[in-house]
């Protein structure tokens, strides 16, 4: 008759099966050689994202995006190739040139900067740009990306580093968007209100130039600091902000959910308000210049054949598999920013008279602006010092029709629609004339230079609308008809000495029918100065 086994022998018999299934399988591996892989790929990947642990809380500072997998991110920690070159990017359409000519973030056979120039590249995605930052200091990045303002406003903790700009990668055109809740309409109408931004980003250079646009100031609004995109956003559709800026795609998912709001302005407006860079350290640029070289020259070929759309659809795939996103959404984010291409950097760098806008033009405005609203305590460094390594660009040789620079938009006469558009922000400028004179003297002249020439050359893609407006002293025909001639005279002016297209001007004379409010019966010697105005109006890109 069978014994049964009892309890404590089942337990029994269980261990020693399974004691043997573990160490039978570890000697196994041990003799393969397993082992020693799964240890070895377990230590890459603490490497990989040891580096990063401690910076996610810094939050999106200077980025754009949002932060994405570490194991992206790999270089950050250590450099896996002594002779690759390493770029730090972020999840944005105007580093599409990159990944195309690379065929991926990776150095790997079919990358043509390896094929064509035999230059081994690593683009590490990293949108913490607080983490690019320590890694770029500890050289375990040789090029960091951000925008030229964005440099500018870390310079001062950087200036033993001698950072300078290898290339411009792109202009932002749309990718940053200034959106309103119902009955906001422009930038003027902010005046008051509570705006949600990501201070000392391009979201905050961005909204300073729309505010100077309509003749305002940062102390004319409340400010509520956002840690990053998503975070500004968040409050804005929680009830919490009047407006918020917010980068690509964030504003669709406001525009669905926010019943009523509205864009007021985005960077296809302020064509001329955010420029990607690369840049690297002065003394990593002077003991690599034929590598600094060439990875500027295969950036230049990708930048002039994404100019073909077949070459789009494969840049897109290739961007949808780096930042994780389908294809029409990388082809998306990679049309709100045009691609600067070999002529583009030459006039960024200054270094030809063509017309077009200048690295030096931005600069001074950024400059300028972030001084005014005491932003920065003591001026930038200067322009020339920034962009030591333009000598990549001024000995690459690339001809042809590609590689010219943007042509200045041709603007068509304005139909009566757009003679009556609403306007996308308003600034009131006082331009003195003589009694009964159309004629514009010299006082006026400067007090337009000063006012709206930095406007003027930042809104490119924008009509612009010039309104004369006088006080009630005198017949109305007379005002009417002297008001329209002092606008025009204005218009001529911009014409003759900025170059300015004709058919982007629309001029009107609203004589006395448009006093300021509070000043509507002209009633004091202030208010009749008030009305004598001309007012400069942004209409929106089309």
């Amino acid at each position: 008759m069978a014994r049964q086994l009892t309890t404590f022998s089942k337990l029994l018999i269980t261990l020693i099966i399974l004691a043997l299934i573990f160490f039978g399988g570890r000697y196994l591996l041990q003799k393969t050689g397993v082992l020693d892989q799964i240890k070895a790929d377990q230590a890459e990947k603490i490497e990989q994202t040891s580096g990063d642990s401690d910076d996610s809380k810094g939050g999106g500072l200077l980025g754009k995006g949002d932060r994405k997998d570490n194991s992206k991110q790999a270089s950050s920690s250590g450099r896996d190739d002594d002779d690759a070159l390493n770029v730090q990017i972020v999840t944005w359409g105007g580093f599409a040139p990159g990944l195309y000519f690379n065929e991926g973030l990776k150095h790997n056979e079919y990358s043509r900067f390896w094929k064509e120039y035999g230059v081994k590249v690593n683009f590490i995605l990293m949108d913490d740009m607080v983490a690019s930052w320590q890694a770029w200091k500890a050289d375990r990045i040789d090029m960091r990306a951000n925008t030229f303002d964005g440099m500018l406003l870390e310079y001062e903790g950087m200036t033993e580093d001698e950072p300078v700009v290898v290339l411009q990668t792109d202009w932002s055109r749309g990718g940053d968007v200034l959106v309103g809740r119902r009955g906001i309409t422009s930038v003027n109408d902010l005046k008051g209100k509570k705006v949600v931004l990501t201070p000392l980003t391009p979201s905050q250079t961005f909204f300073m130039m729309a505010l100077n646009a309509a003749g305002m100031t940062l102390d004319d609004v409340t400010i509520i600091e956002a840690t990053d995109n998503p975070t500004a956003a968040a409050i804005f559709k929680a009830g919490s902000a009047d407006a918020a800026v917010v980068w690509s795609p964030a504003h669709f998912e406001i525009l669905e959910t926010v019943k009523g709001s509205n864009i007021l302005q985005s960077t296809k407006d302020a064509a001329y308000a955010l420029a990607g860079i690369l840049y690297a350290k002065e003394d990593f640029v002077s003991d690599n210049q034929d590598k600094v070289q060439k990875f500027y020259e295969g950036w230049m070929k990708a930048s002039a054949e994404l100019a073909n759309e077949a070459n789009q659809v494969k840049a897109a795939k290739i961007m949808g598999e780096t930042y994780d996103m389908p294809p029409d959404d990388a082809m998306g984010m990679m049309y709100d920013a045009y691609l600067a291409t070999h002529g583009d950097n030459m006039s960024f760098f200054n270094l030809r008279d063509d017309g077009a806008y200048k690295g030096q033009q931005l600069y001074d405005n950024v400059n300028r602006l972030f001084t005014q609203e005491g932003i920065i305590k003591k001026p930038f460094p200067p322009f020339r010092q920034l962009v030591a390594s333009a000598s990549a660009s001024r000995t690459t040789s690339l001809t042809g029709t590609a590689y010219d620079g943007e042509k200045s938009k041709n603007f068509k006469a304005p139909t009566s629609e757009e003679k009556a558009a609403p306007a996308i922000s308003t600034k009131p400028v006082t331009i003195n004339f003589a009694t009964g004179v159309s004629t514009l003297g010299s006082n006026a002249k400067t007090i337009i230079d000063l006012e709206f020439a930095a406007v003027l050359k930042t809104y490119a893609n924008s009509r612009i609308r010039i309104e004369g407006n006088t006080d009630n002293v005198g017949a109305r025909d007379m005002n009417m008809r002297l008001s329209h001639a002092r606008a025009k005279a204005v218009a001529d002016y911009l014409v003759t000495e900025y170059k300015v297209d004709r058919d982007r001007i629309i001029t009107v004379g609203n004589g006395p029918d448009k006093p300021v409010a509070g000043c509507e019966d002209n009633a004091s010697e202030s208010c009749k100065a008030r009305n004598r105005r001309t007012e400069f109006q942004l209409i929106a890109a089309q």
